[in-house]
């Protein structure tokens, strides 16, 4: 078999793998009760991490566009999960903030997400974790250079 036709498996099996992961976490999310989307979990993801950062950095982070974003921030704010503030140091920029409410989701869904990771890890070795870490790390770097 041709490299590129090899090479085009295995984009193709990248593609899959993202809508299998998404579609686990959207059926672990709702057996849970846990009422959110996937984009809404990249979102809250980023602010249990990093609590307080522009809309720009989570644009960057989630791979979102601003308006995508934008509507996103609005679904949580709705939810009463995030708040916008105004950045004391430049009043144009909100910096989004995880309220009460959403630092006590991050204990019910932290868990769950650990839950799909630690099956991973108990069926993959961990250096085959690694070197599939670091591959995809490989191809992102060759794409980004188009």
């Amino acid at each position: 078999m041709a490299n590129n036709e090899t090479a085009h498996e295995l984009i193709l099996q990248i593609l899959k793998t993202r809508m299998t992961f998404r579609q686990t976490i959207q059926r672990v999310l709702r057996t849970n009760n846990v009422d959110m989307t996937f984009e809404m979990l990249q979102v809250m993801h980023r602010l249990w991490k990093k609590p307080g950062v522009s809309q720009q950095y989570l644009a960057e982070q989630t791979a979102k566009d601003k308006a995508c974003l934008t509507n996103l921030i609005n679904n949580l704010e709705k939810k009463g999960w995030v708040e916008r503030r105004g950045n004391p140091t430049d009043r144009r920029n909100k910096q989004i903030y995880l309220t009460e409410e959403g630092e006590r989701l991050a204990l019910r869904v932290k868990p769950l997400l650990h839950g799909i990771y630690g099956l991973i890890g108990d069926e993959m070795p961990s250096r085959q974790i690694v070197s599939c870490r670091n591959n995809l790390q490989k191809i992102n770097s060759i794409l980004d250079k188009l």
